[in-house]
């Protein structure tokens, strides 16, 4: 039998009030430019950024892996949907001077986020920090670490819930984060006896 494991609605909601007010004693009350990574991490960011005491704009954008063939070989490629966060041009240098917060759902490889990051970084920003909700350190294929993390958990498990999704593409809206059962009925039905 699958071992369920479940962080709590009460839990997530601890943990992301206390990373917000980590946050906002960083930013010591300056500006903070966040740049969301979508759709897994709307709801997390939603409640992060209600509990940072220090104004904030926000930047939505959406990556697209790609696999894609260059010179014969096949190679696969980040893209991320809003040009204007992630390409510093000479023209474009939104985040020059600015402390932006990257905030992600989930850190696993970390090639993404990597990424993203450094092509924010190439506007010289005063401060590039990353926060994610789950910290999958066993995966990570690049040296990077987050900054802020709520939980840190084992890579094998596949998480739903708290606006993650499970394969079949339901289970955002349970207010429990479950692993495990990968968001099954049965994970599903223990959490809410849980709440």
């Amino acid at each position: 039998m699958t071992k369920v494991s479940i962080y709590s609605a009460a839990l997530i909601a601890n943990r992301v009030k206390a990373l917000g007010r980590q946050i906002a004693r960083d930013a010591r009350g300056r500006r903070l430019d966040i740049v969301v990574t979508m759709d897994r991490s709307f709801m997390f960011t939603a409640d992060l950024i209600r509990a940072i005491d220090s104004p904030v704009v926000l930047h939505f954008v959406r990556e697209d892996v790609r696999d894609v063939e260059h010179g014969g070989q096949s190679r696969r490629e980040v893209f991320f949907a809003n040009r204007a966060a992630v390409n510093a041009s000479k023209d474009e240098a939104e985040f020059r001077g600015r402390d932006v917060l990257v905030v992600d759902a989930v850190l696993e490889s970390g090639i993404t986020q990597d990424f993203l990051l450094r092509r924010i970084g190439e506007s010289k920003p005063r401060s590039l920090r990353l926060a994610v909700l789950l910290d999958k350190t066993s995966k990570r294929r690049v040296a990077l670490e987050p900054d802020y993390f709520a939980f840190r958990t084992a890579s094998k498990q596949v998480w739903c819930g708290y606006g993650l999704a499970a394969a079949n593409g339901t289970g955002g809206n349970a207010r429990n984060l479950i692993a495990g059962a990968a968001g099954s009925r049965a994970g599903a039905r223990k959490a809410r006896k849980k709440s």
